[in-house]
């Protein structure tokens, strides 16, 4: 059974067992969030996001709809993503577009995400960085505009 905070505002939404929603939290109706997560304080998810399990997602982070987290992503404090690549008030495109957080992921605190974007399975996203394309699996990117770093081992 999921544990949410009496201060969050949690509409109908699919919540994992053992997953934690703290307060000043809200969830939209029709979110599926997966087993064991983490929703910090001060987060907002949309009703078309779908999460993963094991996913930590910290303070200060909106999920817009159409976004798609795998399991074992890290989402670090204040890190936004974006979905609409030419924003004007009160002006609103046919659809938006979304953004993927593959397996194992990591997105550093202040991190910024364009709309569309791919990350990759078990990439790493430095602090504050600004993604402005898909990034590879198991690859390291810091800077603005984010660039690769490394390349991680794996097997």
């Amino acid at each position: 059974m999921p544990s949410i905070h009496p201060l969050a505002d949690v509409a109908e939404a699919e919540i994992g067992e053992d997953t934690r929603v703290w307060q000043y939290v809200v969830i939209l109706r029709g979110a599926r969030i997966g087993r064991n997560c983490n929703i910090c304080a001060h987060t907002m998810i949309e009703g078309d996001v779908v999460i993963g399990d094991n996913v930590t997602v910290k303070s200060g982070v909106f999920l817009w709809d159409g976004m798609r987290v795998e399991d074992n992503v890290f989402i670090g404090p204040n890190a936004t993503f974006t979905n609409d690549p030419m924003p004007r008030s009160k002006v609103y495109p046919d659809r938006f577009r979304s953004i993927t957080l593959r397996q194992g992921a990591s997105i550093g605190a202040n991190v910024t995400v364009l709309p569309g974007i791919t990350i990759g399975e078990h990439a790493m996203v430095g602090a504050g960085a600004v993604v402005t394309k898909d990034i590879e699996p198991y690859t390291v990117v810091a800077g603005n505009p984010a660039r690769v770093l490394r390349s991680l081992d794996h097997d």
